[in-house]
């Protein structure tokens, strides 16, 4: 090894962590060697550290000597606004001047670009959609031919194989790899060797890896098994009166962060939600309040997860199980970064698997889907709305495919437009099999992780092919000792979930416009506001909703898009059917007229909705109308909006004798997904003659 190299790397990594954790601080050997690897010429270096070791301080040392020699700017690739606003305050601490170019700032970019071109900025942070951005993409090749540093963090995000593939990372870094004379520095925490050997492979033969141990000494995991949905809730009412400094409670959907939040806000906690629905300065506002020890908990999904820089965190509880230990150690890893302990607790639940399902099949590419997708782009390019008119792909699963695709190179967009390139898609399905396979051994591991088979940390470390797993004598199975062993949920804080949870309103959202190729064009006239008793797996129906499914299965109805529960046997459990009532009771005092009769809503099998709609006309003293038949088999599963409506409008018929009182209809079902259903048949009670549609239903589905 070069003397003068090393002590040029040394001088400049002492320097910024002088400024970053005071004179004192002492760097590690291995941060050392990975800053004196990334001065070489045009180098490939890999860092695959734990949580907290200090990744970045070895890409901001990197970049201060590289500046200090008169070269280029570092471009730091950065996959959340979370994670940027942090490395923005980081760099400047560390005596680098810095800016971002992301989706909140577009009308800086301009002053941005000028600094850039005046040589009077350090360091570039951008987010990976920025590709896609024309703007930038036009700067992208004289700023790789200028840039000294090459920085991709978060670096799983760019492997197949990573627990949280980006099509549009994975893009974005092929690009900047494309530079014959920057080094680039690739780091992450949460990187399995399959993972590793990736990430390895895109960066080059050439690729220098440091990887480290991943245990984390400041950090008692446990394991709190057996609980009940509702349980768990009452669980976290008084975790929270124990558990040490402030923190990030984990959900698995925003319904559920939106739910817990307002619970325990209604037990006196001060706690606020973070989402991926949640707007960027409300986002700002609450990382903030949390930095600053202003709330005990931020609850939160995946949103608030890599690269969020709060070192005194003392806990992270997990209400639900992530899919993959590599997902959960680099949540959990968010506590204990610089305090000598903090709790990571996981809540698991039977109902995690479902979601951990969909979130495992909907970064796949289906090879049938895919042909579709390009055959409809053969002739011309098309919108997002008009592919999915014509191809019947769900919008969600749609847009990974098309960014998947453009990985690929065989799509490309062309401002809202995508386009076929050209060139064939070859489906890997060797790849892609092998991918779902891991998928479901990820979810074996956690499902055994949440059973306890063994030390928690090791277990981690394990799965994350840790070269150096030990048992850490601290979690809840080296000590046989559960956390706060005192607090089994009380039959109080049980009841006060149950009636929390059973008297919130669930709104939904009418539809606004007609998909494309059906009969009915422009804005919807359908139902203009509707409630629902239950949100998805509502913990304050657990059991409610589960004989619900239970006789949907008995019955062969699925409750599917809308599709009524469809029984002439078994009656609605009574709870539900005072639920509707307590939510008609509690929506009304906002209408601006009482409803003049009630109407089921259609379904192939009526006499569900039917008892329903029966139930409430009776309690309200309103007239029943059973104006509705259905004609047809059940409507289009797992497919986009287009083919379900025109199956619907076949479907759905509005009987030619049917008279309507004048004044506000109420509609009334078991259960809606879509809400096509719904809109359908408010639609044709609107054209008939219906000053307004009030849309009530036991269940809405995610």
């Amino acid at each position: 090894m070069n003397t003068s190299s090393r002590d040029f790397a040394e001088h400049h990594m002492h320097t910024v962590l002088a400024r970053l954790a005071g004179p004192g601080a002492m760097p590690r050997a291995d941060q050392l060697d990975a800053v004196h690897a990334v001065l070489q010429p045009a180098s490939r270096v890999l860092v695959v550290q734990a949580t907290g070791w200090g990744k970045s301080a070895v890409y901001w040392a990197a970049t201060h000597a590289i500046r200090s020699t008169g070269a280029g700017p570092t471009l730091v690739v950065s996959p959340l606004l979370a994670l940027m606003r942090d490395q923005v305050s980081a760099a400047e601490r560390a005596g680098l001047k810095a800016a971002t170019v992301n989706s909140t700032n577009i009308e800086d970019w301009d002053e941005v670009f000028e600094r850039l071109d005046q040589d009077a900025i350090d360091v570039l942070l951008v987010s990976p959609e920025r590709l896609g951005n024309p703007r930038f993409a036009a700067r992208l090749g004289a700023l790789l031919a200028k840039v000294g540093l090459i920085v991709i963090d978060e670096a799983h995000c760019i492997s197949d194989w990573g627990f949280d593939f980006r099509p549009d990372y994975q893009r974005l870094a092929r690009a900047l790899l494309s530079t014959p004379t920057a080094s680039v520095l690739a780091t992450t925490a949460t990187a399995n060797q399959r993972v590793t050997q990736d990430i390895g492979k895109q960066l080059g033969e050439s690729t220098l890896t440091f990887r480290g141990t991943l245990a984390r000494t400041s950090l008692t995991l446990s394991v709190v098994p057996g609980l009940s949905p509702l349980e768990r809730y009452a669980w976290m009412a008084g975790a929270l009166e124990q558990l040490p400094g402030s923190g990030i409670v984990y959900v698995l959907t925003v319904a559920e962060a939106e739910r817990l939040t307002a619970f325990l806000r209604s037990c006196g906690h001060a706690v606020e939600a973070y989402t991926g629905q949640t707007d960027a300065d409300t986002r700002l506002q609450v990382e903030e309040r949390l930095r600053h020890n202003q709330v005990k908990a931020v609850v939160a999904t995946s949103a608030l997860g890599m690269g969020y820089d709060k070192p005194d965190l003392g806990f992270c509880v997990h209400v639900g199980s992530p899919a993959t230990p590599v997902a959960y150690y680099q949540q959990v890893g968010r506590a204990g970064r610089a305090v000598a302990h903090a709790e990571g607790v996981l809540l698991p639940s039977d109902a995690d698997e479902r979601i951990w399902d969909y979130f495992a099949t909907a970064s796949i590419p289906d090879a049938g889907t895919a042909a579709k997708v390009l055959r409809s782009l053969e002739s011309q390019a098309r919108s997002l709305l008009d592919i999915e008119a014509d191809t019947g792909t769900r919008r969600g699963r749609l847009e990974a495919l098309l960014k998947i695709l453009a990985v690929e190179g065989v799509v490309d967009k062309e401002g809202a437009a995508w386009r076929a390139t050209g060139l064939p898609y070859v489906h890997d399905s060797a790849k892609w099999t092998a991918l779902a396979q891991v998928r479901q051994q990820e979810a074996g591991i956690m499902r055994q992780y949440a059973q306890g088979q063994g030390c928690l940390m090791a277990y981690l470390q394990t799965a994350l092919d840790d070269p150096a797993p030990a048992p850490c004598g601290r979690c809840s199975v080296c000590t046989g000792a559960l956390p706060f062993p005192g607090l089994a949920p009380t039959p109080d804080k049980l009841l006060a979930a149950r009636d929390f949870l059973r008297g919130m309103d669930v709104e939904i959202e009418p539809r606004k416009r007609w998909p494309a190729g059906v009969s009915r064009k422009g804005g919807i006239r359908g139902f203009e506001a509707g409630r629902a008793v239950a949100f998805a797996d509502d913990p304050g129906w657990v059991h409610e909703l589960q004989a619900l499914r239970r006789h949907a299965r008995s019955a062969g109805d699925g409750l599917a898009h809308d599709q009524a529960l469809g029984a002439d046997t078994s009656p609605i459990p009574e709870a539900l059917l005072a639920g509707a009532l307590a939510t008609l009771g509690r929506w009304s005092k906002s209408w601006p007229a009482r409803p003049v009769c009630v109407v089921p809503l259609p379904a192939q099998h009526m006499a569900a909705n039917l008892h329903l709609a029966a139930h409430i006309a009776r309690k309200g003293r309103l007239p029943l109308h059973e104006v509705f038949s259905w004609q047809g088999g059940t409507a289009p599963d797992d497919t986009a909006s287009t083919p379900v409506v025109a199956h619907l409008e076949q479907s759905i018929v509005l009987s030619p004798d049917a008279q309507l009182p004048a004044g506000p209809v109420l509609l009334v079902g078991i259960d809606a997904r879509t809400r096509w259903t719904a809109t359908v048949a408010a639609a044709l009670l609107r054209e008939r003659g219906a000053d307004q549609v009030l849309l009530l239903v036991l269940h809405l589905q995610a």
